[in-house]
Parts: structure tokens; C-alpha cells; sequence
């Protein structure tokens, strides 16, 4: 059931805890709507496919994978970087954490809170406050548990927690402090302390991958750059251990990438010296690698030798080949695609496509019954249309007789008009999707959704026959004539279906002559 989210904006404006409370009503806790069949047919994201990939191919070369942390001091930065840290971390995220203020009770909030908002409370609910406040401010109740810890410590409604809290403007308006934490922009950042701790630990060579999230802030965001992607990186420290080496394998890694994917520009990938080397590598030992896509030479990576400078900052005693892949870069390629903003969120930047078929699933039955007995009654209708559709009218038949909800029902299907037949030309019409429209046609063309209308007709006639039965009535008398719209036949079109077709002018037309007519006796 849809609601209007304009109006309860309106209403939250007006009075936040009251919309609130109301709009709860608008939600079911109990009852079964709907069904959980493994039935398979999800979609994965093509960039966490990609990610699977590559971990079972990094696995098979006897990597061991490891999780690193994504938030990194910046004082590692110094360390890796050297003198030039200063520009690596203008591409940053630095983070920062809101201070816990002070939080003083005067009269006036005292008088607010025990007269307006917990009427008749007396002073030991403003102590309880007030030590709350103090273990709020020394972090011993965390900010999210705080309107929990004042509905079990002082026994009141969340709802005259949230008020109180309102009362105290300098909540609202605290000011972010930064610190020196940052949001890892290169997962090289990890690997040297963790290097670091394992080089007494484990046999050599070390090898290690880890997939994951990077931040970077870009001064622009395009088809090529993002805030966050992910990146595939690996390192691998050893006694002895070449450039030449860590070359080799990269090669090796983005065959058998090409191979699962079926995509050879990946094994006549370009591994370039980089000119101005990054001082976390040694100079003349770092590498990036192009990919060619779209006819132009694609960065999808960076390799090479930790400087023994930056290593030694870590007591690090061996040679060390990192190499880092562009997840995103690499599934943009594979995928086929030329804007990373498509691939990584299509959900936001992609225009919407269905096919006939996804759209054929965004069409169902409008009202149907909801007891077995209702829906043997809607299937006898339509075996009685069926079997008796050319029947010369007038006339009527006798479709259902039998029990239903305590009840006994007889059904028929009728047709007053002298001169035609029990039902009209269009109601055996089938429900069909075809080159984006939804239609109704004599035979299937396209993709038939398997409705007819009569189908969708007796649904109805069955779910009215039911709320007669429930309501003490003695009859129902339904008559369709013309049908205008999908709605007249008891096709329900799923609004996102609906919005789609019209924007592509696109048609939906579910019309005709039906005349159907269905009555019930009740006893």
C-alpha cells in the first residue's frame, strides 16, 4: 500500500513525535504477504562478481588473504611517504568525531520537562537525567544508546526522550573536531605494518592479497573517478624477489582473467615505468599497467619494490613487490562499459531498461480471493466460460455450487442481451508484453503473461462472493462491460511498470468488449 510521503512531511514538519507515532499505523507487525522461494533468478553486482574472481584466482597462486583496516593514522603516511606525504594526503579523507558536550539542567528545562513533557515527575527523574548526562559525557553511554538508556533509567516513552532531548540545543549544534585518522586512500598503507609484524612470524616469501575499499578525494567526479572503489592488492616479501618477477605474475593473474572472461585485451596489456616514481617504491622500480578498451590505453593498475627506505621506518629487513588493481577499472573493461558511475551505482546514475519479460512480471491480478474455497470458486468460473463462451444468449448457466466460508453459494454466469453470446469477443483476450507495451490480444504474441482477462474477472467475482459471505449478504452481481483499462478486468500494472511504458510512449491497452456477467446466491 502506498502512502502520501508529502504529507507526512508536512505533518513531521508541524509535529515530528506525533507523525511519528501516527505513521506507525501505516505498518503491518503481523500477517504473511509474502513468499521466500528459492527460486533463484537474483542478479549479483558485476563488480563483486569481478571480486570473486579474482580472489579465487589470487587463492590459487597460494596468496593468503587477509582483511585490512580502513581507517589509517596518517602518521603511517608520513612514514611510507617521506617528503612527499604532504601532497598524498591532500587526497585524503580525513575524519572527525563530534565532542561530547557539557550538558547543564537549568530551572526553565526542569520546569519544561516535569510540566509539558513527563507531567507530575518529581526530582528524582531530573537526577536520573543528569547522571545519564555525565555518563553520556564521559563515554560510558554511547550517543545511539542514548534515548534507550533514558526510556529503561528513567521509565519513560521514547517519544518524551526524543522531546527531551530537543530541549537541549547544544546537541544539535556541535561542531566536528578533525583528528589525525584517515580513511585508507592506498591499501599500501596497511601492508607495511602488517608486514612489519609478520616478517619474525612466518617463513619467507610472505604472500598476502586483500580486497577492499579505497577513498580518494578527487577534485572532480567523472566517468573515471570516484570517492570510493575497490582495489585488489597483494604483496609478497621474500629474500630475493625481482621486479621482473612481480611482472610475471601480474601477466599471469590478467590471463587468467582474460581467459574466464573471454576478453584477450588483458593478455596485450602495457606495463610502463613510471617517470616520477611515488617514494614508497624504490626510483625506476614502479610500474603502471594500461589496458587498451574503447581505443584508448586504460589505467587498470600499479606494481613494483618498496623503497628499502620507507621499509626500514618498519625495521622491515626484506624486499617487498606490491601490485594493486582497480577493481572498478578492470570490471569497466570486462563489462563493457565507459562511465564507472554505471557500473559501480546503476541504481543512481543509470537509466532505467526493462525487458518484456521484466515487465511481464510487473503485471498480476488486482483483487483476488483469499480461501481455498475462493479460489476453486474463481476456477469453476472459468472453466464455465470456457466450455460455454459461444452459448447464444440470452442465458445463463450454473458455474459453482458448493460451500464457501460456512456458507452455501451458487454461481452463475449470465448474459441478458438477446442475440449475442455468454461472453463478449474480448473476454478469453490474452495479457501479452510486446516491444515494451502491455496488450490485450485474441491469441498470445510477445510475452504472454499467462492472464486472461477472464481469469482476472473471476479472481474478482470470487474475492466479492467471499465478502458477501462475510458479511451476511444474500447476493453479488458483478457485470463487465467495455473494458477501457487494465483496471476494468482486474489487471493490476505495477506503478514502476506504468512509469516506464508512458515515458517510452509505450501503449497500454487492455480494452475491448468483455461483457461478462457473474452473479452469486447466498444462503
Amino acid at each position: 500500500m502506498a502512502w502520501d510521503p508529502k504529507g507526512i512531511r508536512e505533518k513531521a514538519r508541524r509535529d515530528y513525535e506525533s507523525a511519528w507515532l501516527e505513521t506507525a499505523k501505516l505498518l503491518r507487525a503481523g500477517g504473511r504477504f509474502m513468499a521466500w522461494p528459492r527460486a533463484g533468478g537474483g542478479k549479483p553486482h558485476p563488480v563483486c562478481e569481478l571480486i570473486q574472481r579474482l580472489r579465487s584466482i589470487f587463492l590459487s597462486y597460494g596468496f593468503e588473504e587477509v582483511l585490512n583496516p580502513t581507517i589509517v593514522p596518517d602518521a603511517e603516511v608520513r612514514r611510507q611517504y617521506g617528503p612527499e606525504a604532504p601532497v598524498i594526503l591532500d587526497r585524503v579523507f580525513y575524519l572527525a568525531g563530534l565532542p561530547r558536550p557539557d550538558i547543564g539542567i537549568s530551572r526553565e528545562h526542569v520546569e519544561k520537562i516535569t510540566g509539558e513533557i513527563v507531567p507530575g515527575a518529581g526530582p528524582g527523574l531530573i537526577e536520573g537525567l543528569k547522571a545519564i548526562f555525565r555518563a553520556y559525557k564521559e563515554g560510558r553511554v554511547e550517543a545511539d544508546d542514548l534515548v534507550e538508556e533514558m526510556v529503561k533509567r528513567l521509565g519513560i516513552r521514547p517519544e518524551q526522550a526524543t522531546a527531551i532531548l530537543a530541549l537541549f540545543p547544544e546537541l544539535a549544534t556541535l561542531t566536528p573536531i578533525p583528528t589525525r585518522l584517515t580513511l585508507r586512500s592506498h591499501m599500501t598503507a596497511l601492508w607495511f605494518p602488517v608486514l612489519a609484524a609478520l616478517q619474525d612470524k612466518r617463513p619467507l616469501p610472505i604472500k598476502l592479497f586483500s580486497i577492499g575499499l579505497k577513498w580518494r578525494r578527487e577534485q572532480k567526479l567523472d566517468e573515471s573517478h570516484l570517492y570510493d572503489s575497490h582495489v585488489a592488492s597483494l604483496v609478497v616479501m621474500a629474500e630475493r624477489i625481482s621486479l621482473e618477477d612481480g611482472e610475471e605474475l601480474v601477466r599471469a593473474i590478467l590471463a587468467d582473467l582474460a581467459e574466464a572472461y573471454g576478453n584477450r585485451a588483458l593478455e596485450e596489456a602495457r606495463f610502463v615505468v613510471k617517470e616520477a616514481t611515488s617514494k614508497y617504491y624504490a626510483p625506476g622500480m614502479e610500474m603502471e599497467v594500461f589496458v587498451r578498451h574503447g581505443g584508448t590505453w586504460v589505467e587498470v593498475g600499479d606494481i613494483g619494490l618498496y623503497s628499502p627506505v620507507s621499509l626500514a621506518n618498519y625495521d622491515i629487513r626484506y624486499p617487498v613487490f606490491n601490485a594493486g588493481l582497480g577493481v572498478e577499472r578492470l570490471a569497466m573493461i570486462l563489462y563493457g562499459y565507459e562511465d564507472m558511475r554505471l557500473l559501480a551505482y546503476p541504481q543512481l546514475y543509470a537509466e532505467v531498461e526493462f525487458t518484456d519479460e521484466q515487465l511481464a512480471n510487473m503485471i498480476g491480478v488486482g483483487d483476488r480471493p483469499t480461501t481455498p474455497e475462493g479460489l476453486k470458486l474463481a476456477e469453476a468460473i472459468v472453466r464455465a466460460a470456457e466450455a460455454n463462451k459461444d452459448l447464444p444468449s440470452p442465458c445463463e448457466i450454473l458455474a459453482y455450487e458448493g460451500p464457501l466460508m460456512g456458507r452455501e453459494v451458487r454461481v452463475y454466469l449470465y448474459e441478458p442481451e438477446p442475440g449475442v453470446k455468454l461472453l463478449g469477443p474480448a473476454a478469453l483476450n490474452h495479457v501479452c508484453v510486446e516491444d515494451g507495451s502491455i496488450l490485450g490480444l485474441p491469441e498470445p504474441r510477445g510475452v504472454d503473461t499467462g492472464l486472461r482477462y477472464i481469469d482476472a474477472i473471476a479472481m474478482k467475482a470470487a474475492r466479492e462472493v467471499e465478502e458477501a459471505a462475510r458479511e451476511g449478504r444474500a447476493s453479488v452481481d458483478l457485470r463487465i462491460k467495455m473494458a477501457k483499462r487494465p483496471s476494468d478486468v482486474n489487471i493490476a500494472v505495477d506503478d514502476v511498470a506504468r512509469r516506464y511504458i508512458t515515458s517510452r510512449r509505450k501503449r497500454i491497452e487492455i480494452r475491448g468488449p468483455v461483457f461478462v456477467g457473474i452473479r452469486a446466491e447466498i444462503s
